[in-house]
């Protein structure tokens, strides 16, 4: 059975990585028209659909890119953004893995982005749409993104092995640049709120799951509230599942998040799963593990949970060139990875301070000042 939470994912620090590349090779197409970048990418295109998809989508925002056999060659230009996008994500990685450097990229384009991104939407090893709706685009706005915009409809669910899950994703343009932030306060948790959802399964396992997660929660505060959504006919997607996500907000505007699908597997030496039935994993476990991983993500401290630290890292590096600072909780290989992505790409460095009373770290950078030169100016 597949029982994955977003909180640390793998995705998240490869789609972090992406987008550095992509916003390292605009900022100098910005200040050097002369210069061209050449980079070969070569991909196994029957074993990494992923890689082929996610370097096809810059195309959509940005210039042209070409294909020969099995290299791929990428010429950087101006972001456009615009409307009416489309872009298939396939099924061997889920919508969360292309959403954070659209996020990014989108801020930074001619015009406000508008797409719509086909494929898995809860699942893997990627955060779930759920988690970017209800706590990514609010990391955005602490750096002076205007909500007005911003914003990402869930018009169907998909998850593993086949898929059929639709998102609109609508990023707008930052007229300049980012704010510098001091976001250190992670303040105290007043409420916490959830999404249960299913879609092809019994609502039974919707209300023991929900039951469950609350049970934690119940004996440390009153205020929690976790809303369901169901999903039907072409809305359900085209495999069965169920699963939840978990926002605790405190009262310093800090989002804590948490998710968890249950999905069947993938078989890879076979295409359907209809001859022999698996049982999808116990609702009552999902909702009791899922809550601990949330409660494990409170008690590390920081402003941001795990899987938001490397977007959380990047837009400091992007900000004018004026100090910010941040909190977060331990540091992990993976946020530790994204700090040297940052550095080579960006040439920002961060100055890293534990907390001995908290057990969480505070860090200062200076942005390297990107300024959105791909606006039009009127």
């Amino acid at each position: 059975m597949e029982m994955k939470c977003s909180s640390g994912s793998r995705g998240a620090k490869t789609s972090a990585s992406d987008s550095c590349s992509q916003l390292s090779h605009q900022h100098q197409s910005s200040s050097n028209r002369s210069a061209t970048a050449k980079p070969s990418l070569g991909y196994a295109p029957t074993r990494y659909p992923s890689s082929v998809s996610s370097k096809r989508y810059p195309t959509i925002v940005s210039s042209r890119l070409t294909r020969r056999g099995t290299k791929l060659k990428y010429k950087p230009g101006i972001l456009i953004g615009g409307k009416g996008l489309v872009h298939d994500c396939g099924v061997s990685r889920a919508i969360g893995w292309f959403l954070e450097p659209l996020l990014v990229l989108g801020l930074f384009g001619k015009k406000g982005l508008t797409i719509r991104l086909k494929g898995i939407t809860n699942g893997g090893d990627d955060p779930s749409v759920d988690t970017f709706k209800s706590t990514t685009l609010t990391v955005l706005r602490k750096f002076g993104v205007s909500g007005e915009g911003l914003e990402l409809k869930v018009e169907s669910r998909g998850v593993m092995p086949l898929g059929g899950g639709e998102v609109v994703l609508s990023v707008p343009m930052v007229h300049s640049s980012l704010t510098a932030v001091n976001w250190v306060d992670a303040g105290r948790i007043k409420r916490i709120r959830g999404l249960s959802f299913l879609c092809r399964v019994s609502v039974q396992f919707e209300n023991k799951m929900i039951h469950s997660a609350r049970g934690n929660f119940n004996r440390l505060l009153p205020n929690v509230h976790i809303f369901t959504d169901h999903k039907a006919s072409t809305q359900a997607g085209n495999s069965p599942c169920y699963g939840m996500s978990l926002v605790a907000e405190t009262n310093s505007g800090c989002f804590i998040s948490a998710d968890s699908t249950v999905s069947r597997e993938r078989r890879e030496d076979e295409m359907d799963f209809d001859d022999e039935k698996e049982e999808l994993a116990s609702p009552e476990d999902v909702g009791e593990r899922l809550a601990c991983v949330l409660l494990g993500e409170i008690e590390q401290g920081g402003v941001v949970d795990s899987t938001h630290r490397a977007l959380l890292f990047l837009l400091c590096a992007l900000c004018p060139q004026d100090i910010s600072k941040v909190r977060v909780g331990k540091l992990s290989p993976y946020g530790i990875e994204s700090l040297r992505l940052i550095k080579e790409f960006l040439g920002v460095t961060f100055d890293i301070k534990p907390d001995p009373h908290t057990g969480s770290v505070i860090l200062k950078c200076m942005g390297c000042g990107l300024k959105n030169f791909s606006r039009k100016i009127s």
